[in-house]
């Protein structure tokens, strides 16, 4: 009887899982209160008995489990599971390059890593050659955040006071801006439009790279190019 008394205790204190807190309580009151006047003879005082053991395995179990939890891991056969080590973060990824055309009416663009660029250090050329003035112009050059990217500087062949030009970080990339002021205009010819910046020590990628160049002609007709830095220009 007693070998079965215990294998009950032993099954339920393994499946139970109570409150830590609540099961205290109970146990604590009820040693406070003792044998109730109202309790029958018969089996059930070891009925309480046995309820107060169960408590008691219950609480050690849940003791148990919450050492382990605290130790980072379940036990497995007397080993501790390590919890993850979460992996260092990674600059985010910008969205993928969208489709763009070199040559629109009289405009014709490409883009170029500067041979110049080194291990820390980049500067990314726009090429813009227009067979007709231009009244209008904004290019947009778009570096990829691929880690310590920050800007250095820019720099066009057109007069800087036509320009107005900003820098920023902005949606995963670090974005140069160059906006044609109204009442200006861009002549007929090759023009160039320069962003430099810092990176990350090693071989930068610019796969993630590229620009836009929007412009409108002297009869108001709008035209636009663009191209990434994959390629050899």
């Amino acid at each position: 009887m007693d070998d079965k008394l215990r294998e009950r205790l032993r099954t339920a204190a393994e499946a139970h899982r109570p409150d830590r807190e609540r099961m205290l309580a109970r146990v604590e009151r009820g040693m406070a209160e003792g044998p109730s006047a109202r309790t029958p003879p018969g089996p059930l005082p070891l009925l309480r008995v046995a309820g107060a053991t169960v408590a008691v395995c219950g609480v050690l179990a849940v003791g148990a489990y919450a050492v382990t939890s605290a130790g980072g891991g379940q036990t497995r056969g007397g080993q501790v599971a390590a919890s993850p080590v979460p992996s260092a973060s990674a600059p985010a990824v910008p969205g993928r390059v969208p489709e763009l055309r070199t040559e629109d009416g009289p405009l014709w663009a490409a883009g170029a890593v500067d041979p110049h660029s080194n291990a820390y250090w980049a500067q990314s050329n726009v090429t813009l050659r227009t067979t007709q003035p231009l009244s209008s112009l904004t290019v947009e050059l778009r570096i990829a955040q691929t880690g310590g990217v920050n800007t250095t500087g820019s720099w066009r062949s057109l007069p800087e006071r036509d320009f107005t030009v900003s820098a920023q970080q902005k949606g995963g990339f670090l974005v140069y801006r160059w906006t044609l002021k109204p009442g200006r205009t861009v002549p007929v010819g090759t023009h160039m439009f320069a962003g430099q910046y810092n990176h990350a020590e090693g071989d930068r990628r610019a796969d993630g790279d590229y620009f836009t160049a929007n412009a409108a002609r002297s009869t108001g007709q709008r035209v636009s190019v663009g191209d990434d830095f994959t390629s050899d220009h």
